[in-house]
């Protein structure tokens, strides 16, 4: 007898906080018992009847067929489809029946309704995250293909104008008009061709592919230093191994977007930029001592720093960043060492 009621105490606190919304039912669909999760995820009362879901009322079924589809076909466990709320909307739910007594006169159903919105919500960011990875990877190919586009391709065949210039020259030595044109299509062709240098490795260095992340963080601290001799800019690392591709591009833009935003915005005198390697993991560190900002409005409204986030996130790692005003900035980023398929 204690047994029995100690079993009956803990299905009623079953009934109570189970998330499931529990509705018993009869033949004619008006709500014999429910549980506090039903009359939340559904605002019928005791004495409603439960509609028809979405499936039931538009699926094709012969004149004999009963409307609900879990009773008409006991062998079914569940299935997913839209509920009709009291509150006027349709919910996602998964939804079970199973027959709980009949006699002449009555049958009594159990209906199990599983809320599915929140799995859909994780379902929809999942595929949101998948797009904008396959979004960056496709840029990033892209970029790849133009930059070698420009070296090898636009590089080169003006290159060749270089050389048939320098012939041209040979030929015109006592024209002192003549050479002096030459000079200035000369230096406006180097000029050219260092244009075209310079948007090739922004686009995608080429050491980046070759030689790894340390060389060609290293290389871009150095071109920034020269364009800014005011800022003192540090690399310190001894990283020396190579990683997986995607670990190296998306480190490289957070630098080299970082570095960007510094130069323009931050008036610092000094940036350290720091790469260590951890056991399973490689840490970031890139901190300088400039005005800082109001985090939680370039959160709202800077979309370099949002891209910076994504790139990271979607490595599998973490993105910090702690600035304040006149206090600089630090940003701290940890991201899974991968180390296989790196071409």
């Amino acid at each position: 007898m204690e047994k029995e009621q100690l079993k009956n105490k803990y299905l009623q606190q079953i009934f109570q906080y189970i998330q499931d919304g529990i509705i018993i039912m009869n033949q004619n669909r008006e709500i014999l018992m429910m549980n506090p999760s039903a009359k939340r995820l559904s605002g019928w009362e005791l004495g409603d009847r439960v509609p028809f879901c979405s499936f039931c009322e538009n699926r094709q079924k012969s004149p004999k067929e009963h409307t609900c589809y879990l009773i008409e076909h006991n062998e079914v466990p569940y299935f997913l489809s839209k509920m009709p709320t009291y509150h006027g909307s349709k919910i996602d739910v998964e939804m079970s029946t199973a027959l709980m007594y009949t006699d002449s006169n009555e049958q009594a159903f159990l209906l199990v309704l599983r809320d599915q919105t929140l799995q859909l919500k994780e379902e929809e960011a999942r595929i949101s995250k998948l797009i904008i990875k396959k979004l960056i990877e496709a840029k990033e190919e892209e970029h790849k293909r133009l930059a070698q586009e420009l070296h090898d391709g636009v590089g080169q065949s003006l290159y060749t104008i270089s050389v048939a210039l320098q012939a041209v020259e040979s030929y015109v030595k006592d024209n002192e008009k003549l050479n002096t044109y030459i000079e200035e299509v000369r230096n406006e062709l180097e000029q050219v061709m260092n244009d075209i240098k310079l948007y090739s490795y922004q686009l995608r260095p080429h050491s980046i592919d070759q030689l790894g992340i340390t060389p060609t963080l290293s290389t871009l601290v150095d071109s920034v230093q020269k364009v800014h001799p005011n800022i003192a800019i540090s690399l310190e690392t001894d990283f020396e191994e190579r990683c997986h591709p995607s670990v190296e591009i998306n480190i490289y833009r957070v630098v080299q977007e970082a570095l960007h935003n510094i130069t323009k915005y931050a008036k610092a005198s000094t940036v350290v930029i720091r790469l260590e390697k951890k056991a399973t993991n490689l840490s970031l560190y890139i901190e300088d001592n400039g005005v800082g900002f109001d985090l939680q409005y370039v959160k709202k409204e800077g979309l370099g720093l949002k891209h910076m986030e994504e790139r990271i996130t979607l490595l599998g790692g973490s993105f910090n960043i702690n600035s304040a005003h006149n206090k600089g900035t630090k940003i701290s980023i940890q991201v899974p060492n991968w180390k296989d398929d790196f071409r």
